[in-house]
């Protein structure tokens, strides 16, 4: 993946991210019935995925973020 897509992903996720954390912090209203879009899961999704790329972000750049396996 290149790293302009990789930008334009993580622009694009940190978006969603805001707009989910803000709907899942809004309180509920049980006159308009229960919430049927389960911000919180999404929330936890991106941020995952944030961090995913992220460490993609990091690997441009010549930082290694997984272990190292050494062989004797």
């Amino acid at each position: 993946m290149s790293l302009t897509l990789t930008l334009i992903l993580m622009i694009a996720a940190l978006a969603l991210f805001a707009f989910s954390a803000w709907r899942s912090g809004r309180p509920s209203d049980p006159l308009r019935g229960p919430r049927m879009v389960p911000w919180t899961l999404i929330c936890i999704g991106l941020a995952v995925f944030l961090l995913l790329l992220l460490a993609h972000l990091l690997s441009f750049i010549g930082i290694e973020t997984g272990q190292r396996v050494r062989t004797f």
